[in-house]
């Protein structure tokens, strides 16, 4: 079910709120960022544990932060790396629109359909009891497809666009999950920043 206008959308769930830009940095400004972060981004591709099986996790990741605290998601302990002027930019910018002060970034490159996410909330310790998640789409639109623990008839979805950003507050980490598919289609490379607040544990 798609919920979502070509503007800015606040969408008042159980348990969440959702606001979604689609426009929010314009083309130009939008393709640069993408290819600077594709050529620059020290990317990594960590091992993930599923069910005693060890795989190569399906996208590449990096971490940055203002602090050195590091971050621990699904046995995956992340070092940070210093902010470039380009990260403090974009994260100007949406500390700006979120009204919210951002500490870190993690960074997702999908390379292509083969690469995803399984369902997961952001509800780490480091991020506090109701994180504020900043979520910046560049490159290949993918859909990200969201659920309710509990109440199973609130189950959405929202095809994230290039200069896209996506802000998730209130419980929603509590009570939802979120993922991104795999798709068979031939589909180019999507880059998702996500900005978080990180607190030490």
């Amino acid at each position: 079910m798609d919920l979502f206008s070509e503007e800015k959308t606040i969408l008042q769930l159980p348990d969440a709120e959702l606001i979604y830009i689609p426009n929010f940095i314009i083309q130009q400004k939008a393709n640069h960022y993408f290819e600077y972060l594709k050529s620059n981004i020290d990317w990594q591709q960590d091992n993930i544990t599923i069910f005693d099986k060890t795989y190569k996790q399906p996208r590449l990741t990096a971490f940055y932060s203002e602090n050195k605290a590091s971050y621990s998601y699904s046995n995956i302990k992340m070092y940070p790396k210093a902010f470039t002027a380009e990260l403090l930019e974009m994260k100007h910018d949406i500390e700006e629109e979120a009204l919210h002060k951002f500490t870190s970034i993690l960074i997702n490159l999908y390379r292509d359909g083969n690469d995803s996410i399984g369902w997961h909330a952001d509800n780490e310790k480091e991020l506090g009891k109701n994180p504020v998640i900043a979520s910046l789409s560049l490159g290949e639109a993918r859909p990200f497809h969201f659920k309710h623990r509990n109440l199973k008839e609130e189950r959405y979805k929202i095809v994230l666009e290039h200069g896209s950003l996506l802000l998730m507050k209130g419980a929603m980490q509590h009570h939802w999950l979120h993922q991104i598919v795999k798709t068979k289609k031939a589909i180019g490379e999507r880059i998702n920043l996500t900005f978080r607040s990180l607190h030490t544990i």
